[in-house]
Order: C-alpha cells, then structure tokens, then sequence
C-alpha cells in the first residue's frame, strides 16, 4: 500500500493538508511491488521533517479448478493464494542551506508471499514463495526561483538487498506427505535516482516526473536443498544469472482547486518486462556453461519463472481540510495486472481514504483504509523469446478478489 502525502503549502486561498491515499499491491503497477519509491517527505517545507509509516495489507487471492503436471488430479483444487504482509517506511529530510534539501530513508520496495501449501494441485509449481527487501536511499534537491514558483532538480542513490525462498513439491507419495525441494537465494545491487518538479506555493501547484533507475543484480546466489531419499536432505549451492530490478518513471499532479480544497494524480510506469524466468544454476557449472532458461542439466537446476509485462498505475482523488487539526482525502486508483497469461497479477481497482490528525503544528498523524478488486484471470502456459515455456507444471484460475489495507503514521517536524 503507498502512501500519498500531499504536503503543507500554506498561502491565500490554501492550506496544509496531510493526505493518507491508499494504493495497495498488487497495485503500485504490480509485478512484485510492494511499497514502491516515495520521496515525497523531500518536498516538506519544514527546516528538519522525519516520518514513519507502516501499512498492513491483506489480499484475499483464491486459486481455483487447479490442475497439476499432465493433469495431475490427485489433491484439492483450490488454495488460498496470498498472505499478509507489512510495508514499512521511515526517513528523515533536513535543509542543508537555503534551497537545498537532502533525506535519507528505508523502505521495503519489493515483496512476494504466497503459501498455498502442499496439498493443492499446484503443489508442483508453489508450496511457499517468499520475497523480501530492504532499501537504503539518499536523496537530495536544488530549488530556485523560476517564474512565479520555484524549479527544483532532484538526484539521488539507492542500495537494495533482495531475498527469499521458493518451495514446491518434486515428487507424488500417496502414501505419506511428498517430497518437497527448496530454493533459496539472495543478492544486491545499486540504483539512482533523477528528476524535476515545479512549485507554485501560493496555489498548492506541484507537478514532479521522477525517474528510478534499474538495479543490476549480478550476484544472485544461494542453495537448492533436495530430499536424499534417505530421510535427510542434499544442499547444493546455486547461481542465478544477471538479472535486473525494474526501473520506472512517476509522474505526479497536485493543485488547490478552492479554499481547503486540493486535487491530485499520479501516472506510472514500471519496467517489470524485464523480469521474465530467472534460470537457477549449479554452482559447480559456473564458468564452464552459459546459465541460461533453456540451458540442460546438470548446468540449469530449475527456474524462478515470473514472465511478467510493464505495468502502469494511474490513481487522482480530492482532498479537504477542515480546520486548522483535521483533513481527509479519498483516492481512486487503477492497476493494469503485469501478468498476460502466466501468473494472477492482474487488473487492480482500489478506493481509499484516509484523515490526518494535527494535534500541534510540528506534529501530524495519520489512519487511512482501502479496500479494493483484484480482478479474475487464469494462469498457463506461457513461452518467452527463447522458447522457454513456463507454466507447465501448474494451471489455475482466479475469480474477482477483496484486497482490503490499513495504514497509519507519524510526522514530526522541527
């Protein structure tokens, strides 16, 4: 879920507003995106600003009419297909000298966890899959006066940590539980940051195009534990090959339109074609064969496959404040799903709102909910430019789903 905050512009005929939208995944143009890139907190007027946040999302994704390898038939059908999950956020911005403003922050941009369990005909394909990230960003802008409001460049780094584990069943005992292998992996990567926006304070105007860059991850590695067939397990260390997270691009829109009154969008764009299957290889190959999707064995072990296309968010709402302690804001956003034949990312429709509590002027706190449609879809067979097909092991369909989010905050300003 993302937080929009719409900051305090104060001057004739407008406000300060704290505004609490709410965009949950698989919003945030999809794909593995949880809370995304924020760096709104870089725009508070304020000599010194921190912030905290954190959102609790709870998608109610159902597999059904599951089938399995070659029509594999012989455990449920259905599944629940998503669990919950938190997204944390917190920073801290600060005025170095008079028009330059600097923050740093943490965040957990990426995510995945589904745990269908081994008792559905999917089994073959997913058991457990959990993603997780850490992000540690430094941002800095330069403003000037330009016209009648103020130019600012913006520019900035990220370092992100990327990690998980996927299970799946590797062989049918109808006697017993089955066996079940595992794929761990990890790795880490630099990104950057660039962009412009424009300022009319008088008028509560802003308009900002930010560009994140991709993140080059060219040590993916971990291990594949497998059952012995002995009662233990064998390790085996593992590589992926060079793999990119997505960049994107972010345009966002805010203006007063009245007294108290405040209007505001956004568009974006994520690059999450360039996740397609990451082919997992053994170690002991490295150097020796090409690790690739449609590389043989004993060079490619197995495969995380995700085959996604770009995704695009585009959300707008209306905000209000009401005195001088309390505002509110609703926020209508749509999501174009990044999976087109493979996997159950698909369209998102999500309605949220939130209020916004100023007890003193340093402080503000916030409460927002959401609740929104994951649209129905059916995953299968799907092959890529290489001619890796990915989707054989499983086939599933999805109706339409509740995702609903809470989220709440804290701003402290000195």
């Amino acid at each position: 879920m993302n937080i929009l905050r719409l900051k305090a512009l104060a001057g004739a005929g407008c406000f300060s507003i704290a505004l609490i939208g709410a965009v949950m995944h698989p919003a945030h143009a999809g794909g593995l995106e949880r809370g995304g890139y924020d760096i709104d907190l870089l725009f508070d007027p304020s000599q010194v600003a921190t912030e905290a946040e954190a959102t609790y999302v709870m998608p109610d994704r159902k597999y059904k009419n599951a089938t399995g390898p070659g029509g594999f038939n012989f455990f449920s059908s259905t599944a629940d297909g998503a669990e919950p999950y938190w997204v944390p956020r917190i920073g801290v911005k600060a005025q170095i000298v008079q028009g330059v403003d600097c923050m740093v922050d943490y965040s957990q941009p990426w995510g995945a966890h589904t745990a269908p369990g081994a008792s559905w005909n999917g089994a073959f394909s997913n058991v457990e899959t959990d993603i997780k990230s850490n992000n540690y960003a430094g941002t800095c802008s330069f403003k000037f006066d330009a016209g009648k409001g103020q130019l600012r460049f913006i520019g900035g780094v990220f370092y992100q940590d990327i990690s998980g584990f996927k299970e799946s069943l590797v062989g049918f005992n109808p006697f017993g539980p089955s066996p079940i292998g595992r794929v761990d992996l990890e790795a880490s990567g630099w990104g950057w940051r660039a962009g412009v926006a424009y300022e009319i304070p008088e008028i509560a105007l802003r308009a900002s195009l930010v560009y994140n860059s991709q993140v080059k991850l060219d040590n993916i590695s971990g291990t594949l534990t497998l059952p012995d067939g002995l009662g233990g397990t064998t390790a085996t260390p593992i590589y992926g090959s060079t793999q990119y997270m997505p960049d994107s691009v972010e345009l966002k829109l805010q203006s007063g339109i009245a007294p108290g009154w405040l209007a505001f969008g956004s568009i974006k764009w994520v690059n999450w074609s360039t996740l397609q299957s990451v082919p997992i290889c053994s170690e002991q190959t490295k150097g020796l064969a090409a690790c690739t999707t449609v590389s043989p064995l004993p060079v490619r072990l197995t495969s995380l496959d995700l085959m996604y296309r770009d995704g695009w968010t585009v959300s707008g709402g209306i905000g209000h404040k009401f005195n001088d302690e309390w505002s509110a804001a609703g926020q209508l956003t749509w999501d174009r799903g990044t999976s087109h034949g493979y996997g159950v990312q698909t369209d998102t429709w999500t309605l949220g709102g939130g209020v916004a509590y100023t007890p003193r002027p340093n402080i503000e706190l916030r409460l927002a909910g959401a609740i929104g449609v994951m649209t129905s879809g059916h995953s299968g067979t799907l092959t890529d430019e290489n001619g890796y097909t990915a989707g054989e092991d499983a086939t599933y369909d999805v109706g339409n789903d509740l995702i609903t989010a809470i989220s709440g905050g804290i701003k402290i300003k000195f």
